[in-house]
C-alpha cells in the first residue's frame, strides 16, 4: 500500500510539473512588443519547427563586422499557411537576402520576433499580428 501511495504521489508531482513546462509564454516576456527594429542581411539557416521557427541572419554593420541574428517566428503551421516551407510561394532558404522587421529582445541581444519579412523580389509578408501572444 505504501508503494502505491508513494508511486501515485510521484506520478502526480510529475504531471503537475510537466504542465508548467508545456505552458505557452507571452511574447512580451522575451520581446519588447512596443519596440520595433529592422535589419537586412543574408539568411544562413532557416528552421520551420514547432513551437516556434527561426531564421538565422548575418547582418553586416557599417564597420564591416558581421553579427548573426536569430529571428524567431510563429509555428511551422502558421508559416505553412503563409506559404513558407518546402516549395511554397514564400519559401526562403540559406543564401537569400532579406529585410526583416521585428520586435527586439528585451535583453538587447541580436534576437527578434519577426513581424514581417521582405523577400529578394521585394514582396513583403506579414508574419506577426503584433499581439502579445503568438
Amino acid at each position: 500500500m505504501l508503494k502505491r501511495t508513494l508511486g501515485s504521489l510521484v506520478l502526480g508531482g510529475a504531471l503537475l510539473a510537466s504542465g508548467s513546462v508545456l505552458a505557452h509564454h507571452s511574447l512580451a516576456g522575451v520581446y519588447d512588443i512596443r519596440g520595433s527594429g529592422s535589419v537586412s542581411g543574408v539568411l544562413t539557416k532557416v528552421a520551420f519547427t514547432n513551437p516556434h521557427g527561426a531564421m538565422y541572419l548575418d547582418v553586416t554593420g557599417a564597420d564591416g563586422t558581421v553579427t548573426n541574428w536569430v529571428m524567431t517566428t510563429g509555428s511551422a503551421n502558421t508559416l505553412a499557411n503563409l506559404g513558407f516551407g518546402t516549395g511554397g510561394p514564400n519559401t526562403v532558404k540559406a543564401g537569400d537576402a532579406v529585410t526583416i522587421t521585428y520586435f527586439p529582445a528585451r535583453n538587447g541581444k541580436p534576437l527578434g520576433f519577426i513581424r514581417s519579412i521582405v523577400l529578394a523580389d521585394k514582396r513583403e509578408i506579414q508574419i506577426s499580428s503584433g499581439s502579445s501572444e503568438d
